[in-house]
């Protein structure tokens, strides 16, 4: 525990000298970051490819390793989603309001950065970056976890960002990576309260759980996605085709990737066929209830089965994906309200009235109509990157970036005034 308090301690000192540093000189350490990732690919994915290995080797999913893998093409696309974050406007310092008292006094609200921010995840190292380019940005310190089937990798990144930044002048403490697969680190790190103001679990259900259990600081709930899309009586089926396939396969082992398709009765006997012809080229799994599994039939060039109750609440994280066929968009909406997770759900329709109330009445983090459930990112929002997709509904929802890192505090300026 010692090391551990060492850890936060230093860690809020940094926080304290990146808040007052000037947005030029933040900005100037995401770049160099950025430049140094490109100018470290070969190390990097040396390392990577050690932790790949042995993810082979302990017998990881394709979903796992596929979330683990660094290459030339990953490497270069985070090194461009820091230089939008250092383009990004600086939260630190905004005005919120500013309002004139009767009494002549101003009262208004500051944008702030929280100040250290922990954060225990697990196979993406991707996130290593996403975190330390928006905490840098936002002038926070970040104490980070990662799984330790991506140890190499994130020790090499981490390094890379510590280097980086202190050759312009930001303390290497105020990005920090815990060292160790020991397990006890991370209660360690549940109960650092005096150092850590914020602690943010991206990874399944049960790290999840575990951090909101016993967490000793506020945390954000966020990661899991149960994801639906309902293909209404009043869709076009080329685009709930198009729709309903990218938000599976475009990239399967994420939080918004798509887990059960809903399909309105009226629109099952033309949607399935097609949907299934498109899987079956990218290999998706059908777990189907009995009416979808009776309008596809037999077939041998896709891989249908019987959807047995847990299928409804699961998150694949891979090729596979729940059918079921409803009567109505009362039974869609009964069904997501039973067993969604509150991250990201999506219609397909051409009726006004339909997609309102789906969107009005789907408590969800982000709600889509006639878009994939892939587009619940960060990037995709515009926001740079993101820390996590929260599913809470305090203090932030949904993808979680710049300002979601901040609070606020009072700015009271007088002259001279007293209360009576």
């Amino acid at each position: 525990m010692k090391d551990m308090e060492r850890i936060g301690k230093s860690a809020k000192q940094a926080s304290k000298k990146l808040a007052v540093l000037d947005t030029k000189v933040r900005n100037k350490g995401i770049l160099s970051i950025a430049e140094a990732l490109l100018n470290a690919q070969d190390a990097i994915i040396a390392e990577n490819a050690k932790d790949i290995r042995v993810g082979k080797q302990k017998g990881l999913s394709a979903a796992v390793l596929d979330r683990l893998l660094l290459n030339h093409s990953r490497l270069e696309s985070m090194s461009s989603d820091m230089v939008r974050v250092a383009g990004l406007p600086d939260p630190i310092g905004e005005v919120v309001e500013m309002n004139v008292m009767p009494n002549g006094m101003e009262v208004g609200r500051k944008r702030v950065p929280l100040g250290v921010i922990g954060v225990i995840y697990e196979s993406r190292p991707n996130v290593t970056i996403d975190i330390s380019s928006l905490c840098l940005k936002s002038g926070n310190a970040v104490i980070m976890r990662g799984g330790s089937e991506a140890f190499h990798s994130n020790i090499a990144l981490t390094e890379v960002i510590q280097d980086a930044v202190s050759q312009v002048g930001i303390p290497e403490e105020a990005v920090q990576y815990l060292k160790s697969t020991d397990r006890a680190l991370v209660t360690e790190m549940l109960n650092l309260s005096q150092y850590i103001e914020l602690m943010i679990p991206r990874g399944g259900k049960d790290l999840v759980d575990r951090v909101n259990r016993e967490a000793k600081m506020p945390s954000i709930t966020g990661g899991v996605g149960v994801c639906h899309a309902y293909v209404d009586e009043f869709a076009s089926l080329e685009m709930a085709v198009k729709v309903v396939y990218n938000s599976k396969v475009q990239r399967p082992s994420v939080c918004n990737a798509l887990d059960t398709i809903l399909v309105h009765a009226s629109s099952a006997p033309n949607f399935l066929p097609q949907i299934a012809d498109a899987f079956a080229e990218a290999g998706v799994e059908m777990r189907c209830d009995t009416r979808s599994r009776s309008i596809l039939g037999r077939r041998d060039d896709v891989k249908i089965e019987t959807a047995v109750s847990s299928d409804w609440d699961t998150e694949h994280l891979s090729l596979t994906v729940g059918v079921k066929v409803v009567d109505s968009l009362s039974d869609a909406l009964e069904h997501i309200d039973r067993h969604g997770t509150g991250h990201t759900d999506a219609i397909i329709t051409e009726n006004d009235v339909s997609g309102d109330t789906f969107l009005q009445t789907v408590d969800s983090s982000a709600v889509m109509l006639n878009a994939s459930t892939r587009f619940n990112d960060g990037g995709e929002f515009g926001l740079g990157a993101e820390v996590a997709i929260s599913t809470n509904k305090l203090h932030a929802r949904g993808p979680m970036g710049l300002r979601e890192l901040t609070s606020y505090k009072w700015l009271v300026l007088g002259k001279g005034h007293t209360r009576n």
